[in-house]
């Protein structure tokens, strides 16, 4: 069974950058979400890829991040750049496993167990 781990977390003052990684334990070839969850707030959706590498990110990060895979290594980054304290939360990547809208938590179906970001400011 596929599972999800990422790494690439941790402290960083604001203007850092960070690089966060997503490895598959199987092969996968599906479309790939990133999200992050802040205490007390709702998961949110922060950048997607799907298996040709077309991206989509949501507005509060484009221009910052990127989103990247090498299918070779079955793996998934998040390129994080000019991090802001806003930015500080747990980030999840997560496997794409229905037609749902890609930026919904509902059309995931493999979750990793997150890696926390920090931004001090």
């Amino acid at each position: 069974q596929v599972q999800l781990v990422e790494s690439g977390g941790g402290l960083v003052q604001a203007g850092g950058s960070l690089r966060l990684s997503c490895a598959a334990s199987g092969r996968t070839v599906n479309a790939m979400g990133w999200f992050r969850q802040a205490p007390g707030k709702e998961r949110q959706f922060v950048a997607y890829i799907t298996g040709s590498a077309s991206t989509v990110y949501a507005d509060s990060v484009k221009g910052r991040f990127t989103i990247s895979r090498d299918n070779a290594k079955n793996t998934v980054y998040l390129q994080m750049n000019s991090l802001k304290p806003e930015d500080t939360a747990v980030y999840l990547c997560a496997r794409r496993g229905s037609m749902l809208a890609y930026s919904s938590v509902s059309a995931y179906d493999l979750w990793g167990q997150g890696t926390q970001v920090t931004v001090s400011s």
